[in-house]
């Protein structure tokens, strides 16, 4: 036998009032973030990283680097300089062709039911009424 769950007007009202809390934390937050962020850039240089101690506090700032090619361009020049041995050709299924052509009755729907993945997402959403 399963137990019954109940919800109280209590538990949403503490939803409620925890969501905005959260809200107003997450927004001091990035607002002290940023004055972290102006500081070092001062005092160690911007993009550069840093350390400082106040107190029993210590803040440091790290940087990270990442590189990405932009995909067309990329292409492009190494097409030109013949290099397709570093292209990946991949076969990527158009669904928007598909489904208006599912729509306009020109493909079947039945032989792609199976190949479609849908993905339901849950969310909670609690206001002042």
């Amino acid at each position: 036998m399963t137990k019954q769950i109940e919800v109280t007007k209590e538990d949403l009202e503490r939803y409620y009032t925890l969501r905005q809390q959260k809200t107003e934390m997450e927004k001091e937050m990035n607002q002290l973030k940023k004055k972290i962020h102006h500081y070092f850039d001062e005092h160690a240089g911007e993009k550069q990283k840093g350390s400082v101690t106040l107190g029993s506090y210590q803040a440091s700032r790290q940087i990270r680097s990442s590189v990405q090619y932009n995909k067309k361009e990329t292409i492009e020049k190494m097409e030109e300089l013949n290099l397709k041995d570093f292209i990946i050709v991949e076969k990527t299924p158009d669904t928007e062709k598909l489904e208006a052509a599912i729509k306009l009755g020109l493909v079947e729907k039945e032989p792609f039911e199976d190949c479609k993945n849908t993905k339901l997402t849950q969310a909670i959403v609690v206001k002042e009424a």
